[in-house]
């Protein structure tokens, strides 16, 4: 545990600093309020120093926009290659969140703000940090992330191959990008009947709860991280699906061989360097290959294995072109099919994402697989 100590209103304080993305503690803190402008305020975080904000709440979020603002120009070259360029920027915005997360807020010991017009944070941070017990300093950056997924949890991300919306939880990837949904909603079964099914890194259970309304009369869903165990679980159970699936904490497959195996893995290489980002990054392709290498050991005769994957990799260069065929023809299977669908997230149109050139030729496929004859 590490503690943080300033000065205010000539008394020494001292609370416990908090941060679930791993940012450090401040090494120096100091109070300010609506007086700071964002260049001081910038300047300031630069060189090191913390910032504890007692102005009002919605004056904290305008400076955290606006110093945000002043470190968005230009800072990833143009001309460089994209896999640099990808890496530049990946840099730029860990840089960039390391400097925010000196803008500080304190948290009572109760998760409530005491800043005028404050909204209540005690439930959003309650389902995202526990019950910490004493005053806590929180990056205000974090905390905004936090109010964030608590809105997408109390609200739900409307899920159209449902009819009806899932409720992600803190930590958990939402299923906002619904092409990759949709693509396993329609993909052809690889039998008719009493189906069998597993969803290798559930999440939210989105997938799973998708097979099962199609008709899979088993579904064994699973996730490395307790967070989306009990995530999907809820889901499972707000869908009326829990005749159907079952949620297991288990690090890739379960036990046993079903007709088809639904594995929707991180789309990146890289490693991950929040909780958040572990639905984005797969460090050295680790769980990809895992998935390749044990799926002919979980099928049952004649079932397959689905593999959802975008090419944003290759077009960045992260990954060689073909790399994934021969990943597929090494582990002894053979694609008997595949299906395709164009993203339609919004950065894929953006034209000024430093990445533009690669989102804007980006492709999400299903692949198919079976034990090579």
């Amino acid at each position: 545990m590490t503690m943080v100590r300033w000065t205010e209103h000539g008394t020494e304080r001292t609370a416990r600093w908090h941060s679930e993305n791993g940012a450090p503690a401040p090494k120096r803190l100091t109070v300010v309020d609506d007086a700071i402008t964002a260049n001081a305020a910038l300047r300031r975080l630069r060189a090191g120093e913390g910032l504890l904000w007692r102005g009002d709440f919605p004056g904290a979020r305008q400076l955290l926009k606006a110093v945000g603002r002043r470190m968005d120009h230009g800072t990833v070259p143009a001309h460089i290659d994209l896999a640099s360029r990808f890496r530049a920027h990946r840099e730029d915005r860990a840089q960039r969140s390391l400097v925010l997360s000196g803008l500080v807020v304190l948290l009572d010991e109760e998760l409530r703000l005491d800043l005028r017009r404050a909204p209540d944070t005690a439930e959003a941070c309650r389902e995202a940090y526990g019950d910490l017990g004493e005053p806590s300093l929180v990056a205000l950056n974090e905390l905004q992330g936090v109010l964030s997924a608590w809105q997408w949890h109390v609200q739900g991300v409307p899920v159209p191959a449902l009819g009806a919306r899932v409720h992600p939880r803190h930590g958990v990837f939402s299923p906002s990008r619904s092409e990759y949904v949709d693509l396993v909603a329609r993909a052809p079964l690889p039998r008719e009947g009493d189906l069998t099914a597993f969803d290798l890194g559930t999440g939210t259970g989105v997938l799973a709860a998708v097979l099962a309304r199609r008709g899979a009369v088993r579904v064994v869903a699973t996730d490395i991280n307790p967070r989306a165990v009990e995530c999907a679980k809820e889901n499972v159970e707000h869908l009326e699906l829990t005749d159907r699936v079952e949620v297991l904490e288990a690090d890739l497959f379960p036990e046993g061989r079903a007709d088809l195996v639904v594995c929707n893995p991180p789309w990146l290489p890289g490693e991950p360097t929040s909780p958040l980002e572990l639905g984005i990054y797969d460090a050295d392709s680790a769980m990809l290959g895992r998935f390749l290498s044990g799926l002919g050991d979980h099928l049952s005769p004649g079932g397959e294995g689905w593999l959802v994957l975008s090419d944003l990799a290759e077009h960045l260069h992260l990954r060689g072109r073909g790399a994934l065929e021969q990943m597929i023809a090494r582990a002894g299977l053979q694609v008997v099919g595949r299906e395709e669908t164009a993203p339609r997230h919004p950065r894929s149109q953006d034209e000024l994402d430093p990445l533009h050139a690669a989102r804007s030729r980006e492709v999400t496929s299903l692949w198919r697989l079976r034990p090579a004859a």
